[in-house]
C-alpha cells in the first residue's frame, strides 16, 4: 500500500474515532498527532528504505540538453578517419531508426572527429582534447560507450531519461528519490533543479517543468527550480511593511486552517501546502546563505572557471550544487542546453566543451576534496548521441544529427567502479558490440547505488504499481563497485 494512502487512511480513522471534538484529550491528541507530522513534512522518506545499505547518499545529474555527439567526446573511432566522406555501409546502417532529418537520405557520408582524442590519467581513457578537464578526472569516472535509448527527438528523449516513459506525466527521478529517501535537510528543499543555456544562444530546446515534476506523486516530491534572474525562488521575500515575525504569525494561522481542513479529509496536497509554506519560511534564511559565496576560497571558485559568479550559468549552477549538496539537498539536476549541433558542429561544439568541461569538473573535484564524492553519484550525459555521419551538405557536411542508438554518458562518485569503460561500439560508433546499457539499465543503476531495489519502490496510480524504470531495467554490474 502507499504510503501516502495509508496515511489518509489513519487520519479518517482518527476523525472517525474522535468526531468533531475540538475540546478534550481527543482532540488535544489529534491536533499534537497531525502537528507531529506536519512539522516532519517532505523530510523523512518511506519506512523501510533504503532497501539496502548506500553507496550514494545524494546524487547531482549534469544534463547536457541537446545531444552531446560521442564521436566527438568520448568514443575514439579510427576508421571515421579512415573511410571519411564515404558512405556508412548499409550493413552496418540496417534499419536503425533515425529522425525525420536524415531518414530519407541518400548519403551518409562518414564524418570523422573534429578534434584529436588523447589518453587521460592511469586509467588511460581516451576522450577528446577538447576536455581536458574531465580528463584530468578520468580515473574518477566509470565511462559508459554503450547507451541506448529508442528516442528521436529532444523532449522524448529527456522525458524518457527522466521519467522512464517518453511522454509527459510520470515522476521524474528526482522525485522519485526524494519520495523513497526524503532529505537530510529541513531547511532547503529535497529536490531542486536549475536550468542553463550555451552563450552563443543557438540551441532552441526547451526545459519542461515535468523534466523535475512529480508526476501522480504528491507534488511535495517535485523539484524547486531556482530561477536565473531575480530571487532564485519566487516569492522568499517578505511583502513591504510585514516583519518575519508577523509572516510567522500568518503562516501559523494559516497552518491551523490548512490542518483542520487535513483532518477532515486526508488529501495529501493539503500536507503539501503545509510543507511548501514552512519550508518557503525557512528558505528565506537558508537560501541567501546558500548563495552568499563569500566563504568559498578564491581558487575553487577559479576552478569552475570564468562564470562561475555570473548567474546563471553552468558554472555557476555547478558551484550551487555542490553547497546544496553538502547541506544535505537529496538530488540536484543541472540542465544546461546547447548540444544540438545540426549545422554548426565545427564552430559550437568546442564552445560547448569551454562552457562545461570545467565546471564539470570541478564540481567533481571540489566533493573529492571535501570528502563527499565517495557517497555522492554525479552523473553527465544527454538524452541521445549524434550520427557517425555528417548533416547537410553531402560534399561537405556541416553538423550531426540525433542517434540514439549508442552513444556515451559517465558517471563518478557514488559506489562507481572508478577509471573504467563499460561497453563498446563498432567501428563507426553505430551499433554496440558489448554490454549495451538501455536507459531503464541506467535508472536501476542509479536507484541500486542509492540503495534502493527499483523494482521495489512503486507507486499505485490508476489501478496499477507504477515505478521510474516500468517493467524493465537491471542494475549494471560494470558501473557499480
Amino acid at each position: 500500500m502507499n504510503h501516502e494512502l495509508l496515511l489518509n487512511q489513519q487520519r479518517v480513522t482518527r476523525r472517525q474515532l474522535f468526531g468533531n471534538t475540538a475540546q478534550g484529550i481527543g482532540g488535544i491528541a489529534l491536533a499534537s498527532l497531525l502537528g507531529q507530522q506536519s512539522a516532519s513534512a517532505g523530510v523523512p522518506g518511506l519506512p523501510g528504505l533504503p532497501h539496502f545499505a548506500p553507496k550514494a547518499k545524494r546524487v547531482v545529474c549534469l544534463w547536457q540538453g541537446g545531444g552531446p555527439s560521442h564521436v566527438d567526446l568520448y568514443d575514439p573511432k579510427p576508421m571515421l578517419q579512415k573511410m571519411a566522406m564515404q558512405d556508412i555501409p548499409a550493413s552496418v546502417r540496417g534499419a536503425t531508426r533515425l529522425s525525420t532529418m536524415s531518414a530519407s537520405y541518400a548519403k551518409w557520408p562518414i564524418t570523422p572527429a573534429i578534434k584529436p582524442f588523447k589518453r587521460y590519467g592511469k586509467s588511460g581513457i581516451e576522450m577528446s582534447s577538447m576536455l581536458p578537464n574531465i580528463g584530468s578526472i578520468a580515473d574518477d569516472i566509470c565511462l559508459v560507450r554503450s547507451m541506448t535509448t529508442e528516442a528521436v527527438n529532444h523532449a522524448p528523449g529527456v522525458t524518457f531519461f527522466m521519467t522512464g516513459a517518453q511522454v509527459p506525466g510520470r515522476p521524474s527521478l528526482g522525485a522519485w528519490l526524494s519520495y523513497g529517501l526524503g532529505c537530510d535537510s529541513s531547511e532547503l528543499p529535497a529536490f531542486v533543479a536549475m536550468t542553463s543555456s550555451d552563450k552563443g544562444k543557438t540551441c532552441g530546446q526547451l526545459f519542461y517543468d515535468y523534466y523535475w515534476g512529480s508526476g501522480f506523486l504528491p507534488s511535495r516530491y517535485q523539484g524547486v527550480r531556482f530561477r536565473n534572474v531575480g530571487d532564485p525562488v519566487p516569492y522568499l521575500q517578505n511583502p513591504p511593511g510585514m516583519s518575519r515575525d508577523q509572516r510567522r504569525t500568518l503562516l501559523d494561522d494559516i497552518r491551523a486552517m490548512n490542518e483542520a481542513h487535513l483532518s477532515d479529509y486526508g488529501d495529501p496536497e493539503i500536507d503539501t501546502r503545509i510543507a511548501q509554506y514552512e519550508m518557503s519560511y525557512k528558505m528565506q534564511a537558508s537560501v541567501p546563505d546558500l548563495l552568499d559565496f563569500s566563504d568559498e576560497p578564491k581558487h575553487v571558485i577559479a576552478r569552475y572557471g570564468p562564470d562561475a559568479l555570473v548567474k546563471g550559468t553552468f558554472a555557476n549552477n555547478c558551484l550551487i550544487a555542490r553547497r546544496l549538496l553538502e547541506r544535505g539537498t537529496r538530488f540536484v539536476q543541472c540542465m544546461h542546453a546547447g548540444w544540438d549541433q545540426h549545422n554548426n558542429l565545427f564552430t559550437q561544439l568546442e564552445a560547448q566543451c569551454q562552457d562545461t568541461d570545467a565546471p564539470s569538473a570541478a564540481l567533481v573535484m571540489d566533493l573529492k576534496e571535501r570528502g563527499l564524492l565517495n557517497d555522492t553519484l554525479v552523473v553527465w550525459g544527454g538524452e541521445f548521441g549524434r550520427t557517425p555521419f555528417g548533416q547537410g551538405d553531402p560534399a561537405k557536411p556541416n553538423g550531426r544529427d540525433h542517434f540514439g542508438r549508442a552513444y556515451s554518458m559517465w558517471l563518478a562518485g557514488g559506489g562507481v567502479n572508478a577509471g573504467t569503460v563499460v561497453g563498446e561500439t563498432d567501428d563507426f560508433a553505430w551499433n554496440i558490440t558489448k554490454d549495451p546499457v538501455h536507459i531503464h539499465d541506467m535508472q536501476a543503476t542509479i536507484m541500486h547505488l542509492c540503495g534502493i531495489n527499483h523494482e521495489a519502490l512503486t507507486y499505485r496510480y490508476q489501478g496499477r504499481q507504477f515505478r521510474l524504470t516500468d517493467v524493465h531495467g537491471h542494475p549494471v554490474k560494470g558501473i557499480v563497485a
